[in-house]
Order: C-alpha cells, then sequence, then structure tokens
C-alpha cells in the first residue's frame, strides 16, 4: 500500500468484506486537515483488486483538492464497491455499507456516485448517521447531481469566456461524452443557452432521451473524439485525456464533470501546449459537495450552496487566468492553490 504511486500520505484506507451480502468495499481517507471526509460511493465492476485500490485513491485525494476548492469544511474520502450495479445490488449489500461507513465514527460522510442512486444511500443511512443526499430529515436536499450539473455548465462559461472571448454559448458545438445525471442536467442548461449538442453514451435509454429533450445529435462511444466541436465535455469516467485522444480532439476546450480526466498529471501540459482551455475537473464539479456540504451541516440552504457554487466558478476563472499568465497547465495551478487551501487549516474552508 505505502508503495503504491496514488498513496499520497493517505490517512487511512479501509477494506470491509461482508460474506452474506457479497459486499467488497474500500473506503479511503486522504486527508481530515479541513474537517471530517467527505465524498460518494461509486459502485463499479472492477477488472482486479489492484485496480479498485488505484480507483480509491485517486478519487479519495481528488475529494480533498475539490473539497478545499469549494470552500467548504470536509477532508477527502471515497468508498468504492466491487460488483455491477445493473445486477448485484441488494438491501443487505447497503445495509452492510451503512455498517462500514458508521464504523468510522464520523471521519467520512458519504453520498452517491457513479452506479449509486438516492434511493442506495437511504439503506445505507439505516445503519450509520453519517451519510447525505437523502431526501428524508430536517436538512434532507436529494440528488446532488442538478447542482454538479449546473456548476458544468457555469464553467463551461468561463473557459469559454477565455476561449472565445465570451461566454455566449449560442450556436457553439459541446461534444458530451456521457448524459447520465450530471451530464444529462449540464445538457439542458447547454441546450437552452442555445449550443448545438452531440452526445454519446453506453446508456441507450439515456440517450435517447436527452436527444429528444435537448435536440441533440448521437454519435459513438469513439467517435465523440472526432467531432468538430468548439467544448469537450467529458462526463463519464476518468482518464479520458491520454496523448491518443488529444490528438483527435478538434476543441478549444475541455470541461466536464467526469473525475480524473487527465489520464496523467503530465497531461495538463501537453493540453496547454495543444492551445486547449482545461478547466480542472475537480474545480468544476464541485457542485455537488457544496450541496452535501449543507446538507451535513444540519440546516440545508439552498441560498448558500448557490452563493458557494457562485464563488467556486470565480476560483475556477482564477485557476484559468494564471494558467494563462504564466503559462502553466490548469492541473497544476489548481492543485497549488488546493494544497495552500489544505495546510491553511480549516479557518481557510469557510
Amino acid at each position: 500500500m505505502f508503495d503504491l504511486p496514488d498513496f499520497d500520505a493517505h490517512e487511512g484506507v479501509h477494506a470491509f468484506h461482508d460474506q452474506d451480502s457479497g459486499l467488497r468495499c474500500i473506503i479511503a481517507i486522504h486527508s481530515t486537515a479541513l474537517g471530517p471526509s467527505a465524498g460518494g460511493t461509486r459502485m463499479w465492476n472492477y477488472s482486479s483488486g489492484a485496480e479498485m485500490v488505484t480507483d480509491a485513491l485517486r478519487l479519495s485525494q481528488g475529494m480533498s483538492y475539490k473539497n478545499a476548492m469549494a470552500g467548504i469544511p470536509h477532508g477527502g474520502g471515497k468508498a468504492v464497491i466491487w460488483g455491477n450495479s445493473k445486477t448485484d445490488k441488494s438491501e443487505a449489500m447497503f445495509l452492510a455499507l451503512g455498517r462500514a461507513v458508521e464504523s468510522l465514527q464520523g471521519r467520512y460522510y458519504t453520498a452517491e456516485d457513479v452506479g449509486i442512486d438516492t434511493a442506495d444511500i437511504e439503506i445505507a443511512a439505516r445503519e450509520t448517521k453519517y451519510a447525505a443526499g437523502l431526501t428524508f430529515g430536517a436538512a434532507a436536499s436529494g440528488d446532488p447531481s442538478p447542482v454538479t450539473g449546473k456548476g458544468v455548465f457555469l464553467g463551461i462559461k468561463q473557459a469559454s469566456l477565455r476561449a472565445f472571448g465570451t461566454d455566449d454559448l449560442s450556436g457553439r458545438t459541446v461534444a458530451v461524452q456521457g448524459v447520465g445525471s450530471v451530464g444529462g442536467y449540464a445538457c439542458q442548461h447547454l441546450a437552452d443557452a442555445g449550443a448545438k449538442l452531440v452526445i454519446c453514451d453506453m446508456d441507450q435509454e439515456a440517450l435517447t432521451r436527452v436527444a429528444a429533450r435537448c435536440d441533440a445529435k448521437i454519435v459513438g462511444i469513439d467517435e465523440i473524439y472526432d467531432v468538430e466541436a468548439d467544448v469537450f465535455s467529458p462526463n463519464a469516467l476518468g482518464a479520458v485525456i491520454n496523448p491518443d485522444t488529444l490528438k483527435r480532439l478538434k476543441v478549444k476546450v475541455i470541461a466536464g464533470g467526469a473525475n480524473n480526466q487527465l489520464a496523467t498529471p503530465e497531461m495538463g501540459e501537453l493540453v496547454r501546449q495543444s492551445g486547449i482551455i482545461y478547466a480542472p475537473d475537480y474545480v468544476i464539479n464541485g457542485g455537488g459537495i457544496i450541496n452535501v456540504a449543507s446538507e451535513i451541516s444540519g440546516a440545508y440552504s439552498k441560498t448558500w450552496v448557490y452563493d458557494k457554487l457562485a464563488t467556486l466558478m470565480d476560483t475556477l476563472g482564477e485557476v484559468l487566468d494564471v494558467s494563462l499568465s504564466q503559462g502553466k497547465p490548469t492541473n497544476v495551478v489548481a492543485d497549488e492553490i488546493a494544497m495552500a487551501r489544505i495546510a491553511a487549516g480549516p479557518q481557510e474552508a469557510h
């Protein structure tokens, strides 16, 4: 564990197995420097345990930086479940997840992520008080995806302002990879703003629904990289920006809600050299965790959430401007700001 390149001084990496339900889960806590760690639970059919561990480590570190940039009083953590989210779920599995989260005694708060919906987390919440994104309770806020999707849309506008000199998206073509919860909401905002959409997804039902609602053109999973567009918006899984895909992109902006979009940190400099403005993923997609943080506080406020989201977009603008003025990749600029906020302690988290 300590030799893994993604370990990055994690405070704790916890493996949980429940034989009766089949739960195989890792909860990684990267940092609690700014407060209890918070991050969603992901369910994915990993090819190996090693792949699962790597994903948990990368995602939890990303949450530390995301929460710091969002200005909320939480460190970074993440839970991942090994399994097929379409076929392997059971009530017993999520009750076991709740017990796992509860055993960490408040060092980690969970919510929805890829492959997990509100109903799953609400089952887990029967066994733990450290769950959010719920539809019941005094501070219930429900699915955080709409706020994340709104942030992705606003982030595309921030990046477009730098790339094109205007944030007016009418007539702009946006290639959207992944139109599930977050991508679907982002598509609606983009369509309402007059953008032309080209979309892809493995979920045919989601594709059909979004295409009809947003007058979008559907292309194949691999074809999305070759679309003549102004903006590429990755909203599925990570590592989609790599040397092969970068050569194929014909865009001026990369801005989407997927986590860990760059296959390696070094890709940030290659993206910059190619003349593309990249909105760092953990900055642009911070809306959902802001929504969750308001619920965790015990007094959910929609006004507070959207004020925080506006401030986060100002932070994204700062990252983009520093990158352009100093000739540094945006992911490096964002990392430096996030690490400084974490080092400064909780007083910088509000």
